[in-house]
């Protein structure tokens, strides 16, 4: 054999020992990322099957404890474990390293301080409103001839009625008695002519409606402490002469659909309250009938995030057409009007399809200034 051969011969054994060691190694690289990429698989899946925490306002409640939501949320992967909390209390919840995933507040004012709160605890969080309600009051057929006999109704169309707030506002703290309007025959009672609402320092429900009637008194969102002070004292008697209030949204509601007119003429409520009643009962009583402030507050019930798996999920029950759907059948109303009104005209209860007269609360800092006056004027 030549001294060439033999070199050329040597050159080759190297080349097959460094080929196989690169192939070795190669090997083994390929099998450890691809052992990693199954395991950060592995850990996804985990992931995606851990319950995403959040803290609820009793408005959603039901429908997250609805079976098809809880599948669809499943098989999207995102599913949930919830707790029910007042909206004004939820923001005292938010806590650097304890905070839940989310919150689902009724009410943008309740979901202002959630926000503030995590500013203020340099937490992240993203607010949006997969569905809202306005806010409406609950009547009877007599009651509504009386006000529209006083100038203070106008019928829009069988059983449905757009409510004058000013003058009601202004004829509640002359503190009038129904049997002394004209041409009440109907409802020919001793007692106050007062909106039952829920207690404002518990509910939202009996904020808002302390928003709105210091909109019809003053003519305006309210927007300065002097002003949130004079109003809400003036009001204050609305809420004190009311005697007792539930501390829940539904049971204002609940008296009103179980007492009757005896107890509750006219009880401030959202109006997927009685939507969610009409759908589920097919229909709701003859004389019941249905009175749109005017203006009213339209009441988000809004989600905010506090991560982005928690992200996720707000954007899925906004945009995800079953959910959305679900949500119409418990009397929300979602971006697309013409399914809401759709699905209740088959219950014949009369809601008007466009609500256009929508004023926005106070800022949440006047609001609790105007809550704590009042509140202070019910304790005395």
């Amino acid at each position: 054999m030549t001294r060439f051969s033999s070199r050329a011969l040597a050159g080759a054994a190297i080349t097959v020992l460094l080929a196989a060691a690169f192939g070795g190694a190669l090997f083994f690289a390929l099998r450890g990322q691809k052992q990693e990429q199954i395991e950060q698989k592995e850990q996804a899946a985990i992931a995606n099957t851990v319950e995403i925490k959040g803290l609820i306002a009793l408005d959603v409640e039901g429908y997250f404890k609805d079976p098809r939501v809880i599948k669809r949320l499943a098989d999207k992967r995102l599913p949930v474990n919830v707790v029910r909390v007042g909206s004004r209390d939820m923001a005292g919840k938010v806590v650097a390293g304890a905070s839940p995933d989310f919150f689902f507040s009724s009410g943008v004012v309740a979901a202002n301080q959630i926000v503030e709160a995590a500013r203020k605890a340099n937490l992240p969080a993203t607010q949006m409103a997969p569905f809202h309600t306005p806010l409406v009051i609950a009547s009877w057929e007599p009651v509504a001839k009386i006000l529209v006999a006083n100038g203070i109704a106008k019928p829009i169309s069988p059983k449905l009625y757009g409510l004058d707030m000013a003058k009601l506002t202004q004829l509640m703290l002359a503190k009038k008695k129904w049997k002394e309007l004209k041409d009440s025959s109907g409802y020919d009672v001793s007692r106050s002519v007062l909106v039952s609402t829920t207690d404002l320092r518990r509910s939202n429900s009996g904020a808002m409606y302390l928003a709105l009637t210091s909109h019809a008194l003053q003519g305006d969102v309210v927007t300065d402490r002097a002003t949130a002070q004079q109003v809400s004292l003036k009001l204050a008697e609305l809420f004190k002469r009311q005697g007792y209030q539930e501390n829940y949204v539904d049971g204002n509601f609940d008296d009103y659909v179980s007492i009757g007119i005896g107890k509750t003429p006219m009880a401030f409520i959202y109006e997927n309250q009685i939507v969610k009643f009409a759908l589920a009962k097919k229909g709701v009583a003859n004389d019941m009938v249905l009175m749109y402030p005017q203006p009213t507050i339209v009441n988000k019930v809004v989600f905010v995030s506090m991560n982005e798996r928690a992200k996720a999920l707000g954007e899925l029950l906004g945009n995800d057409a079953e959910l959305q759907s679900v949500a119409v059948e418990y009397g929300f109303r979602i971006a697309d009007t013409e399914r809401f009104v759709a699905t209740v005209k088959a219950t014949g209860l009369a809601v008007e399809p466009r609500v256009t007269q929508v004023v926005d609360p106070p800022s949440f800092e006047i609001m609790a200034e105007m809550i704590d006056v009042v509140a202070k004027e019910m304790s005395q």
